[in-house]
């Protein structure tokens, strides 16, 4: 293959590893904060250019280049919460991230391996190859569903196919034409029509409208920034003072349909703090207002007969015509449990003594939406809004959606943004509207079709507000979640295999 003169087949293998690193470390610059959504088409586009006639062990080392600079770079926002918050030393802090980079690679490894050694060279079995082994990060091994090309088209044109098709739908678009126009290089034009079909299929995707708003008067909502530091958060000295901020920031919002606070934003237990909740519901009931709080819910009747500690980070909806409690599904590794803590402890030992850190319970599903004015609201709480097919779940049959966060651990980074990419992608495949409360940012009001229509500054104590309008109907990805395009990524390769070029053994014996 050559690319302008530049013969990939006469390069050598170390050349080529370097490429691939580059690559792979590239891509996190398609998506948010930056935005240069055309590297999520050059960086999958060089993977595929390079693997171009290697061996299949060649294949894995490109693979695992690739994804070596992919999680090093895309997750180097970890570093903040290891090194800051995890008082792990800047050494160890970059090891682990390199670590990381290492195991997820095997993911890019793997699938490069698997390309190479049972299918032909093409974008109808590179792409779907992809696909699969983006949806299995979402699963295996708890899953760190992190990085995907889908997300860097969260405002571009192919997110028509959000509604369809999910993320997966998305990533598999981008894949297939990054991959379709290397082979354009390679002078076959024949890939050309389908890349205009597939361009052509997102227009018409963008004419299809699979909800509606209801009738209903819009919800008036206040969304609470606390902007509590994380250092001190869990600080039993700072945690009434803590309570003291979002009552104050909270008292001019009474009235409003929902007050909302953050994810964890009573940093106690919710036992220890009881008469202080009672006040605040009774306060909310009487001045006509729901109350949302993130709260570390101790489940003391459930602890008592499982005779184990059962606590959970939890969403409660109270007040005026409201009620529910949602207990987080979706925990985070070294966030809210430790993995092997008892093997750790030398590498984090600020978070064993953190309450957030660990020895947290996952709530079971399927879980009743909350209620508001006899509407149902459904939740994602923090890292499980990364989960498409999760949040699809959570969202069925609700009017509107809510994801409360603390992203302070990860302050100063692009980690915030790409989260807040991701509800964006979730409100697009489902088709509601989102209030996102967060304890430093980015908090935001982001409508079905994915765009932010109201949003705060980071690093600052204040209140968002906006209305709300309850949404009904079902996208096509709300229906049938990730199967179509997982069922024809199978398909496509299960042809692949099958047409795959065959070597002929002329050295056999007639046998007659």
């Amino acid at each position: 293959m050559s690319l302008n003169g530049f013969h990939l087949k006469k390069c050598p293998l170390a050349l080529l590893s370097f490429i691939t690193l580059m690559a792979g470390g590239l891509f996190s610059f398609a998506l948010a904060p930056y935005g240069y959504w055309w590297l999520a088409l050059l960086s999958p586009a060089c993977l595929y250019a390079c693997l171009n006639e290697r061996s299949a062990p060649q294949a894995f080392i490109l693979g695992w280049c690739y994804g070596i600079g992919l999680w090093f770079v895309g997750a180097f926002w970890l570093y903040t919460s290891i090194h800051e918050y995890g008082d792990t030393s800047s050494p160890v802090s970059v090891l682990l991230i390199g670590l990381l980079a290492l195991v997820m690679g095997l993911f890019s490894a793997v699938s490069s391996w698997v390309y190479k050694r049972f299918f032909p060279e093409t974008p109808l079995t590179f792409t779907p190859i992809w696909i699969l082994f983006e949806w299995l990060k979402t699963w295996l091994f708890t899953g760190f569903p992190w990085l995907f090309v889908g997300y860097a088209f969260t405002q571009a044109y192919l997110d028509a196919y959000a509604p369809l098709l999910g993320v997966f739908g998305v990533s598999f678009v981008a894949v297939f034409i990054a991959t379709a126009c290397v082979e354009l290089f390679k002078k076959r034009f024949f890939w050309l029509i389908p890349i205009l079909i597939v361009l052509l299929g997102a227009w018409g995707a963008s004419l299809i409208s699979f909800v509606t708003p209801k009738a209903d008067q819009p919800l008036s909502v206040s969304l609470i920034q606390g902007n509590i530091p994380q250092d001190l958060k869990w600080q039993e000295a700072y945690q009434y003072k803590t309570l003291d901020i979002y009552s104050a920031l909270s008292a001019s919002e009474w009235g409003r349909d929902l007050v909302l606070w953050p994810e964890s934003s009573i940093p106690m237990l919710q036992t220890s703090v009881q008469p202080f909740i009672d006040q605040v519901t009774e306060h909310a009931r009487q001045t006509g207002s729901a109350w949302g709080v993130g709260m570390l819910y101790y489940d003391v009747k459930a602890s008592e007969q499982a005779q184990q500690l059962l606590l959970y980070n939890a969403l409660m909806l109270s007040g005026q015509n409201a009620s529910g409690l949602y207990k987080k599904q979706r925990l985070v590794p070294f966030g809210e449990y430790i993995p092997m803590a008892g093997l750790l402890k030398w590498v984090l030992p600020a978070l064993q003594n953190d309450p957030s850190g660990g020895g947290m319970s996952a709530g079971q599903a399927p879980q009743p939406h909350l209620t508001i004015k006899h509407h149902a609201l459904g939740v994602a709480i923090c890292y499980e809004v990364a989960y498409p097919n999760l949040t699809r779940l959570n969202a069925i049959g609700s009017d509107y959606m809510t994801t409360i966060s603390n992203d302070a651990w990860f302050t100063g980074t692009a980690g915030p943004w790409q989260h807040l990419q991701m509800v964006q992608m979730r409100a697009k495949e489902n088709g509601r509207w989102f209030m996102r409360a967060t304890n430093t940012g980015v908090t935001a009001f982001i409508n079905e079709h994915g765009q932010i229509v109201a949003q705060a500054p980071q690093d600052k104590a204040l209140v968002l507000r906006h209305d709300v309008p309850a949404f009904t109907g079902q996208t096509m990805y709300s229906r049938l979640g990730d199967s179509p395009i997982l069922l024809f990524s199978v398909i496509l390769l299960v042809l692949g295999w099958y047409y795959r070029p065959r070597s002929i053994d002329v050295s056999f014996k007639s046998r007659r």
